[in-house]
């Protein structure tokens, strides 16, 4: 049984597709699994043992190129599914590029979303359902449903080598009991005020007595972003920004004691790791996109918006009527009001809970 998943997404995006290949693998024990995805989501699936192969699409490079050199590419790339023997294909996304990849394989299954494409009408055996109002996860496993295959877990899983905690113990040889932050995301309009952030790591530090690590990608809005919030602190937090992988971020994640952040896929690897999570949502749903607790089998995100909890893992949101608008910022600002004024005092409340529970 040779089965080909496609997920040309993000990279939380792509982590939240493993509970699939995990109950593919359970139905298919004997399955070869190959799973297509974009360059720079493929630390979410390597060391998976559910993967065989990863296929990765150079998006940014293939569009540096010509458009003759991009259009021989591009056919290379599709080509190459064409010499595959898949029996079944799973495209997770709704554009065209899965669609096309799906058509050239032989599979005699093939599960995937309607598209206006007229070329594309008739490709998939099994179509998708719309999402509605159901977190990202459970659409991922809509192909189990269409398949009538069961599903036995939900789990988030993210694997991380024993190299990678053998260098995160030494960068924590002098640290204890700490607080993850990740005060960032590709997309600035997801982040909240850095005095709020500052505040945060300032209650964590002075007034539960815990060490603060921060993480950002080795991106320069990034970097600066936490520059920015640094200068507003009255405390010395522990700041890796910009020197660790998605690896070794998530297995600092692992030694935490919770994680605070943004919508991001820090947040999802922090969930992956049963770490508890406080996470601060403004333009995305939290029934789409909130942190997945591993232990449980049904969301308990049940409003878009608003204070809401599943299981150890908290979002906080405000009840702004625009909530949540799916814009990058508030009038092309590229700044999210309702991320500009939440109250400190209940997102201290909610870290003191979690550490209280984590502790019991």
């Amino acid at each position: 049984m040779n089965i080909l998943v496609i997920k040309f997404r993000n990279i939380g995006d792509v982590l939240l597709v493993t509970p699939l290949l995990h109950n593919l693998k359970c139905f298919y024990p004997q399955a070869k699994i190959d799973v297509a995805i974009n360059q720079g989501t493929e630390a979410m699936l390597t060391e998976n043992p559910n993967v065989v192969n990863l296929i990765v699409y150079k998006r940014e490079e293939i569009r540096a190129l010509s458009i003759i050199k991009r259009l021989a590419r591009e056919l290379k790339f599709f080509l190459a599914f064409r010499q595959k023997s898949y029996n079944l294909v799973i495209n997770l996304t709704e554009g065209d590029r899965g669609a096309y990849i799906a058509k050239l394989t032989r599979s005699g299954q093939k599960i995937g979303y309607h598209s206006k494409n007229k070329m594309l009408n008739k490709v998939f055996t099994h179509y998708l359902p719309k999402q509605g109002f159901r977190h990202t996860l459970e659409t991922n496993l809509d192909p189990l449903r269409l398949l009538n295959i069961p599903i036995k877990s939900k789990k988030v899983e993210i694997f991380c080598t024993q190299r990678d905690y053998d260098f995160i113990d030494g960068q924590l040889s002098d640290v204890g009991q700490f607080i993850h932050i990740h005060p960032v995301s590709r997309w600035m309009f997801k982040c909240i005020a850095d005095k709020t952030m500052a505040q945060i790591i300032d209650y964590c530090e002075l007034d539960l007595g815990l060490k603060v690590v921060l993480t950002a990608a080795p991106v320069e809005v990034e970097i600066e972003k936490v520059d920015s919030i640094l200068s507003l602190c009255q405390s010395n937090p522990l700041n890796l920004s910009g020197q660790l992988s998605l690896k070794k971020t998530a297995a600092l994640n692992k030694r935490a004691s919770c994680f605070v952040g943004v919508d991001t896929a820090i947040m999802h690897m922090s969930a992956a790791n049963d770490v508890p999570v406080l996470a601060f949502f403004g333009p995305s749903g939290t029934d789409h996109w909130g942190p997945w607790d591993n232990q449980l089998m049904q969301s308990g995100y049940t409003r878009r918006k608003g204070l809401q909890r599943m299981g150890k893992h908290r979002v906080i949101a405000a009840r702004r009527d625009c909530q949540p608008c799916g814009k990058d910022g508030c009038n092309g600002t590229k700044v999210s009001d309702c991320l500009m004024s939440l109250d400190i005092d209940i997102i201290k409340k909610n870290i003191q809970e979690i550490l209280v529970e984590q502790n019991n």
